[in-house]
């Protein structure tokens, strides 16, 4: 007889809508529809998402739970819910909500769904709730297609870690200046900094991109020269990717750039770009005080606390995710 640890179960992710959200700051609909109206939003758009993402959730369960033993969790209890190494798991929501729940996944297959194809574009999102029983029928039968998905991982030396899909971000949490010592293989150097952002493949259309594109447009604005992205295809999950197998969403290398480095008599900004693999980790040693954090994904609130002192180690988690398409 199978123990919990061996059970099979469907486990179904979901977010707050945005009118969700606004009723736990305030409390009533009422009082949420005159904070909206008021700055002059259309309220009705916050109601009409809700109405669709219920109808669908109520949809989604309806199939899961005719497939087998459903369990449903909110986003906010992922970082210490135990997923069952035979789950498959099912995210209703944005693409965000997918990485973010990639991140605390081992190898457990994972169902984006779309809960509102005119709203949302999602790319981690190729399913809709009418595909449901047949992609649940094949995913069981270990006959549905998969994408495995490069994960990053920042390991302290007091043995926390963290992983991320996307990114990592490493600073402070206030727009302070980050101090902290940076090596690369056989290079370091102190800096200071508005902080690291490190990449996955899957990452590098996000958060990433965009420190690339605002550094080429500096340097266009500086040199009156055109200035190149690196890497140069950034457009993991499309056509373009197979260009440049850096985006990929399996590349088996990450990439680092540092945030506004400032140059002084104690720091440099020359290491501020670079290739991570799993022969050459990124290595950071925090200088600061207070407020030192790592986060991923974009979620501030899963973060480990990196204060002076503290050395963390960034490469290549041990473990990929497992997307179905």
């Amino acid at each position: 007889m199978s123990g919990p640890a061996t059970e099979r179960k469907l486990v179904l992710v979901t977010r707050p809508t945005r009118l969700q959200e606004l009723i736990v700051r305030y409390n009533t609909v009422q009082q949420a529809r005159f904070y909206i109206e008021r700055l002059g939003a259309d309220f009705g758009d916050y109601e009409a998402e809700d109405r669709q993402y219920r109808e669908v959730l109520e949809r989604v369960s309806v199939e899961l739970q005719a497939a087998g033993r459903l369990q449903v969790i909110d986003r906010a209890f992922l970082p210490s819910f135990i997923f069952g190494p035979q789950d498959t798991v099912v995210v209703l929501g944005q693409d965000g909500l997918v990485a973010n729940t990639l991140k605390y996944l081992d190898g457990q297959p994972l169902i984006g769904v779309n809960p509102d194809p005119l709203r949302w574009d999602g790319v981690l999102l190729p399913f809709q709730a009418g595909d449901l029983r047949l992609i649940l029928g094949d995913v069981l039968r270990g006959q549905r297609p998969c994408k495995s998905v490069t994960l990053a991982k920042a390991e302290l030396n007091d043995g926390q870690t963290l992983y991320a899909v996307n990114d990592l971000f490493i600073g402070r949490r206030s727009h302070v200046s980050a101090r902290y010592e940076l090596a690369l293989g056989e290079r370091a150097e102190r800096q200071s900094s508005s902080g690291i952002i490190v990449s996955t493949g899957l990452g590098s259309t996000g958060w990433f991109k965009s420190v690339l594109a605002g550094a080429a447009g500096v340097m266009r604005g500086a040199t009156g020269q055109p200035a190149r992205l690196e890497p140069a295809t950034l457009y993991a999950g499309t056509e373009e990717q197979d260009a440049d197998p850096r985006a990929a969403w399996d590349a088996q290398q990450l990439y680092f750039a540092v945030r506004e480095p400032f140059p002084s008599r104690t720091t440099a900004a020359e290491l501020v770009f670079g290739q991570v693999n799993a022969a050459r980790p990124l290595r950071v040693i925090s200088q600061m005080p207070e407020d030192g954090v790592i986060f991923s994904d974009g979620v501030e609130s899963d973060f480990l606390v990196f204060q002076a002192g503290v050395e963390a180690t960034i490469g290549l988690a041990e473990r990929q995710g497992v997307l179905v398409v």
